[in-house]
């Protein structure tokens, strides 16, 4: 076979069924990524004698003889106008945007044929983080950055050329060659014990390596969950398990030497289990008598161990708390609300699925030297340690390390591929990769957290808040990982954004047998949020109040203690305030008449919501980092951050720079390596620019001292930061909506949000980080759900048949800064990159209820919900007859 590849021409052999996607990347060509292997995302776009073509789905026979072109190899006008609008953030997807732009008929700008062409022209290309405005800029021609800059310009991310050609190096864009590769086995059923395991059929095939089961687990339990304590996440959890608790847990591992061997291999594994009885819904697994998910550590200290509330309950975590007297709020309040509201499943859907590469150094620990881990890891540091613990080896013997990372939203805060390939490594002494396939992100991977929550709110006549009350259920699915935290975060800052004089709030975190749950942006701020807001906002009508005015008179103000149903919380502060402002410029922008008008016969409604947020999670978030000068002057930046589209690579220089008087560009950043620093707790909890960002800060004054006490070069000094001295960052989404009466759609005609993140150290990423996060929302609050069938399989383990947001799908956000700075927040900042996702599903809910006078307690707000509740004749109680997190 003869192809040429971007101008080069090459004489491959593909193998039977071979796709075109994984030949190119065979011959090296890493600009084509995979995200599906389905033709759902086109990540893998290239073009095709120029026409753009899902490299995933073409036979790689069928391109015989063609020219294909990857970014890499495509003309200038496309990647240079992503690269000047900003087209990106995690850059994932980047490449094959401009491949597919490249080869429109109208590029480099699809507005010639209007926004219907553009949308499908673009509905093949999935992006999960821009939110799609900044890559509209891109086909419009926009320039949104700058080349280098100061703090409060918007400077081009470091890696912007890298990333517009596909070159900027992900977690496998490396070379290969003499890895062994990892499959694995999952479990059919719920809930099972594993009775008997044969793998001697597939050892006999010739490739494979080893096979790996629980008789080679190490016999450590941990949490897949990584927090700063790991001591705040039950350990409830084995590499390899006996016990399987959810449909896709791994049952035994494949090493072999082709990917395509290892996953046939697995077929040819033996198993016999015993069928255990499972639970799907928490209400019922707390009720007596309900099995025991995880009945092996009821017994004994084993429970406390773990650190499992009440394992025969199913329950992971717990919370009862009250302050004030909430009974009698209620009982001299002029109006009362209560009601039930739920959420859904929802998958990340980062484009770079979960993949880590494990290497021996000088022979591995075992003769004296070292693994080296390259994982897609928002928390490599935590990696590290936690896989020290598991295997007893020292933190020495393990560097982990991340290159760029192709999306997380929270999910790379979990270590999910990791230990087995780590383990892998061990028994063989190869050297392994491992991939996760798009299906597997949606059965064995996490998902966000589904959430019961009855809420009553109270108001006396002048609408002052005398009552709040909450009980809340949240579904922990298989393990608890980030349960505990969750739940606690979820009724926290929600409670203390309000001032009421008695809050009263019941919680628990239940194990069911179900695709576990985990870390998620905003971690579980918005599942409260969407129950509490739309209470809220009845109790205004029910006063004759506008919603926002009674809002107005019950938040926290500066001076106020921030109050939680444990009381006084001394660790937040209120040192900047501009929710004030913020609500003048929703309100404003709502009323100013902007956004789409409704179609003929739509019923509209309007909708605002309020979130409040910390700086960064409580208990400490550690980070380090390092700047030197070398002789030569090229300064370099060390820092444990990991860059996933969070933006944090382009502001950590801009710190820098500011602090040395030096270009931006002229920074060069290393980071998420364990190698160069001491320690970082990671990049989650929006805690990139407050603790990585400042630990920068302190160690770029500490060069500028040096070099103005009279040093020579080069020079070098450390900053660190540990995250204590919180403050309250605040949202506030506003969006105006039309619903169809014969169907039930909804469509969002103006989406408006405004943040209070303290200085604005760069407005171009800021304004992509709120994009990124309502888009995101808009899809949990519309579209998206990850479906179960009555045994707990995942029903729709596909992109196509999943539906986050696409092009076209949401509208553009008008995005405005409140003008605070945070004396307390590194060059007067404060963090913003999950607080945007919080209030918008409730603003949503309430904008349908307003538009059809019927509340919308659950979502997402699928046309079928929608009508059934509000237009149906005989309107059945759709959501109180779901289970927590629905079914298909």
């Amino acid at each position: 076979m003869k192809i040429s590849v971007d101008g080069r021409g090459y004489a491959p052999t593909p193998r039977p069924g071979q796709c075109l996607r994984t030949l190119l990347r065979e011959l090296g060509q890493f600009a084509v990524k995979k995200g599906c292997d389905t033709g759902d995302c086109g990540a893998c776009t290239v073009l095709v004698d120029g026409v753009p073509t899902h490299s995933c789905v073409l036979p790689a026979h069928r391109a015989e003889g063609t020219d294909v072109r990857t970014a890499a190899g495509v003309p200038d006008e496309v990647p240079e106008a992503f690269a000047r609008a900003a087209g990106f953030q995690c850059g994932y997807c980047t490449a094959g945007m401009v491949t597919t732009v490249t080869g429109l008929d109208h590029a480099p700008c699809a507005r010639d044929g209007g926004p219907a062409a553009r949308t499908a022209a673009m509905k093949g290309n999935l992006c999960r983080c821009t939110g799609y405005r900044a890559i509209e800029d891109a086909l419009d021609g926009a320039a949104n950055t700058c080349p280098a800059g100061g703090i409060g310009r918007p400077v081009a991310a470091p890696a912007t050329e890298r990333v517009v050609r596909g070159a900027e190096p992900f977690t496998l864009d490396t070379e290969l060659t003499g890895c062994a590769h990892l499959a694995v086995l999952r479990s059919p059923h719920a809930h099972a014990r594993i009775v008997e395991i044969d793998p001697s059929r597939a050892l006999a095939m010739d490739g494979v390596v080893a096979v790996l089961t629980h008789h080679d687990d190490p016999d450590v339990l941990f949490s897949t969950a990584r927090h700063q304590r790991r001591t705040d996440d039950p350990d409830d959890t084995r590499v390899l398990d006996p016990v399987v608790r959810y449909h896709g847990q791994r049952v035994a591992a494949v090493v072999a030497e082709t990917p395509q061997l290892a996953r046939l291999a697995c077929r040819e594994i033996d198993v016999r289990y015993e069928v255990l009885p499972s639970v799907l819904d928490p209400e019922v697994a707390r009720r007596p008598g309900a099995p025991a998910i995880h009945g092996d550590k009821i017994h004994g200290d084993k429970g406390s161990a773990s650190r499992i509330a009440d394992p025969a309950r199913n329950v992971v975590a717990s919370w009862r708390g009250e302050v004030g007297r909430v009974d009698a709020g209620v009982a001299r309040a002029a109006h009362v609300v209560t009601g039930t509201w739920r959420t859904s499943r929802v998958q990340h859907t980062h484009l770079e699925t979960h993949a880590v590469i494990v290497r021996h150094v000088d022979g591995g620990p075992r003769c004296g030297g070292s693994l080296d881990i390259r994982s897609s890891t928002q928390v490599p540091f935590l990696v590290r340690d936690e896989l020290a613990w598991i295997f007893g080896l020292e933190r020495d013997d393990l560097r982990v390390h991340a290159a760029r990372v192709g999306g997380g939203f929270g999910a790379k805060q979990e270590m999910i591929v990791e230990d087995l390939a780590v383990l892998a490594a061990l028994r063989t002494g190869r050297d392994v990769v491992w991939e996760y396939s798009r299906a597997e992100q949606f059965t064995s991977a996490t998902v966000r957290h589904p959430y019961r929550v009855t809420a009553t709110v109270a108001c006396d006549a002048r609408g002052r808040l005398t009552a709040l009350d909450l009980d809340v259920l949240s579904d922990a699915g298989a393990y608890g990982g980030h349960s505990p935290g969750v739940m606690f975060h979820s009724i926290t800052e929600s409670v203390e954004l309000y001032r009421c004089p008695a809050k009263r709030v019941a919680a628990e975190a239940v194990y069911t047998t179900t695709v576990p749950s985990g870390a998620f942006r905003g971690y579980g701020l918005g599942e409260v949020g969407f129950a509490l807001e739309s209470a809220l906002d009845e109790l205004a009508d029910a006063a004759g109040i506008d919603p926002v005015e009674l809002r107005r008179r019950n938040v926290v103000r500066p001076g106020d203690p921030l109050v939680s149903s444990a009381g006084d919380d001394d660790e937040l502060a209120l040192s900047s305030y501009g929710l004030d402002h913020c609500l003048d410029l929703v309100s404003g922008a709502l009323a100013s008449g902007r956004g789409e008008s409704a179609p003929p016969g739509w019923s509209e409604g309007t909708g605002v919501a309020l979130c409040m947020i910390a700086s960064n999670p409580p208990g400490g978030h550690h980070g380090s980092a390092r700047v030197e000068i070398d002789a030569d002057g090229t300064v370099h930046a060390y820092v444990g951050t990991a860059e996933f589209g969070n933006g944090t690579a382009t502001v950590h220089t801009q710190i820098v720079a500011e602090v040395l008087a030096v270009p931006s560009d002229s920074v060069v950043l290393h980071a998420s390596d364990t190698a160069q620093l001491t320690h970082d707790t990671g990049a989650f909890g929006s805690a990139g620019t407050v603790v990585g960002g400042r630990a920068l800060h302190r160690a770029a004054t500490r060069v500028a001292d040096l070099l103005r006490a009279g040093a020579h070069l080069p020079v070098s000094a450390e900053g660190s930061a540990d995250g204590f001295g919180r403050q309250a960052a605040f949202t506030v989404q506003g969006v105006r909506v039309a619903v169809c009466p014969d169907t039930g759609t909804v469509k969002v005609l103006h989406s408006v949000h405004a943040v209070d993140a303290g200085r604005v150290l760069n407005p171009q990423q800021l304004r992509g980080q709120v994009e990124g996060g309502v888009a995101q929302a808009l899809g949990a609050a519309l579209y998206e759900q990850v479906m179960l069938d009555d045994t707990g399989a995942v029903t729709n383990a596909t992109l196509r048949h999943y539906h986050p947001p696409r092009m076209g799908d949401v509208p553009r956000t008008e995005v405005f800064f409140a003008d605070t700075v945070e004396p307390q927040g590194v060059l007067g900042a404060k963090s913003m990159s999950e607080a945007p996702y919080c209030p918008v599903a409730a603003a949503v809910g309430i904008a349908v209820r307003r538009a059809t006078g019927v509340r919308q307690d659950s979502i997402p707000l699928t046309p079928d919900r929608v009508w059934m509740r509000s237009f149906a004749r005989d309107p059945a109680g759709v959501a109180s007859a779901e289970p927590i997190g629905g079914r298909s």
